[in-house]
């Protein structure tokens, strides 16, 4: 295992550091605590495509708790009964920005019938735009949409003869995303395809929680995808590994 220097480095984004330094330590807390950060009208993104790579007990527990009037930025809506789609049939999701509703019909009645906004984004428009949020950019350019009513209400640029819509970058109050792995630094590692959304997500919040099927002392540095810089608090999926990892952050102080 590598030592807290090394992670230290990870953390940081920097090339060297001294071993006694004393890196960002993400805050590990319970689903409840950090679903309770979460106010009414609050805009949320959450990672995942539908099930795959998806915070769902931090999910379960913002539909158990009836937060209201969200701003919900996502992938999908899932399925009614699933994760997200909770959301959705809860009505607790003023306005949606998504690139995918069809397997939540819950989604598309609500937006027929006028009780829920629904901002559809193709998929790769959406994930640059947040991810232009990370980077600090003013928007991106894309020829996606182009002559729809994708376009509608959008600046449009002619560039070598080619017309491509400016779209807007995509922020929120808080992000709920998902890690296969994370440490006590916030840093995350994922398996295959589960961190979908969530990598982008993770750089374009004020607040990001991830949710860990397992939390470690510290990761191997080849194993990092999203550095722990990123991430305000962790929570465990199963949160009796949560206890335990609580111990050794005590005894460290």
């Amino acid at each position: 295992m590598p030592d807290e220097g090394v992670c230290a480095k990870i953390n940081i984004g920097i090339f060297y550091i001294k071993k006694d330094f004393k890196a960002k330590v993400a805050k590990l807390i319970s689903i409840k605590e950090a679903i309770n950060l979460i106010k009414d009208s609050s805009t949320v993104m959450i990672g995942g495509f539908l099930s795959c790579g998806t915070p769902d007990k931090l999910i379960d527990e913002l539909a158990c708790r009836g937060t209201k009037n969200l701003t919900v930025i996502s992938n999908d809506t899932s399925f009614p009964d699933v994760d997200k789609g909770k959301l959705i049939v809860n009505k607790q999701v003023k306005k949606l920005i998504a690139s995918h509703i069809g397997t939540n019909p819950e989604t598309g009645r609500q937006m027929s019938a006028g009780e829920l906004e629904v901002e559809l984004t193709p998929m790769g428009s959406l994930m640059e735009r947040i991810r232009a949020k990370g980077a600090g950019l003013g928007g991106v350019l894309t020829p996606t949409g182009v002559g729809t009513t994708i376009a509608d209400g959008k600046k449009v640029y002619e560039l070598d003869n080619k017309k491509y819509l400016f779209e807007k970058p995509i922020s929120a109050d808080f992000a709920l995303i998902y890690g296969t792995k994370a440490d006590k630094f916030g840093n995350i590692s994922y398996f295959g395809t589960t961190r979908n959304c969530n990598t982008v997500m993770a750089t374009a919040a004020d607040v990001v929680i991830v949710q860990a099927d397992e939390i470690v002392d510290c990761l191997d540095p080849n194993e990092v995808v999203v550095p722990g810089i990123f991430v305000d608090y962790i929570v465990a999926r199963d949160e009796s590994p949560a206890k335990s990892l609580n111990k050794v952050l005590e005894a460290e102080k």
